[in-house]
């Protein structure tokens, strides 16, 4: 068991969380009980992971996807007032951690599926580390590197050929970020992956000479909270259950 505010403490030092400007608060979102002994960890703060994490007589939840995000409906109102019932009535206490987990270097979401496929990584796309350059153990082809996506991430990656017949640099950065293909392309690398795509994207891909991959924004996203949720577990003495919310997205 920890207190919560050491918990949320150790998490924000660990996440670096003062060095970046996001789009949502980061840290602790909502307040439930002082002390946490069992803690659930998922990708989105979804009613359905809610009511899982209260089946599991979770503390907490730590999610990579809270609530509060810039330009929304600040009245707490339909959807919203009945996710935050369910934790205040529950006092279940909501963690939310976004860019600070997408950009560490161990256990964020781009270190986490560099590890998931085989890829080395050499550099950052961005100063803050979110999005990351780097090798696959061996080049490949286009071909070989959707169906290594596919298979580890088990959804079925969309592929944009654009680039070279072999793959030998690439760049990625989780959830949507398909924005940052045509930095990647400046970059000169061969091959770029996020987990969305946009209709201009494909075009971005095709003139710029760069295969693009689309590998779904859950799916790309779900290292990164689980991995830290274990690491918590091991450091702090907590329980930990990462609960998988099925997305196609």
């Amino acid at each position: 068991m920890v207190a919560l505010r050491d918990l949320v403490s150790h998490i924000d030092t660990l996440l670096n969380v003062g060095a970046f400007a996001d789009y949502s608060p980061n840290g602790l979102q909502v307040q439930g009980r002082p002390h946490v002994s069992r803690l659930v960890t998922g990708v989105t703060a979804s009613r359905a992971l809610i009511e899982a994490a209260i089946e599991r007589g979770a503390d907490a939840l730590l999610v990579h996807h809270g609530y509060f995000w810039k330009g929304e409906d600040a009245r707490i109102v339909g959807m919203k007032r009945e996710r935050l019932r369910l934790l205040l009535e529950h006092d279940i206490s909501l963690l939310a951690y976004h860019l600070p987990l997408d950009a560490h270097p161990e256990l964020g979401n781009n270190a986490q599926l560099a590890g998931l496929l085989d890829f080395q990584v050499q550099g950052t796309l961005r100063p803050d580390g979110v999005g990351l350059i780097g090798v696959p153990d061996v080049p490949v082809s286009a071909e070989a590197l959707r169906e290594r996506l596919s298979r580890r991430l088990g959804r079925e990656a969309l592929w944009i050929p654009g680039g070279p017949e072999v793959i030998r640099r690439l760049g990625w950065c989780t959830g949507g970020a398909q924005g940052m293909v045509e930095k990647a392309a400046d970059l000169g690398l061969d091959a770029y992956i996020s987990g969305e795509v946009s209709e201009q994207t494909v075009h971005v891909a095709r003139e710029a000479g760069i295969h693009y991959f689309a590998a779904g924004h859950h799916a790309t996203e779900r290292c990164g909270p689980k991995a830290l949720g274990r690491h918590l577990a091991a450091t702090l003495a907590l329980s930990h259950e990462f609960i998988d919310i099925e997305n196609p997205i």
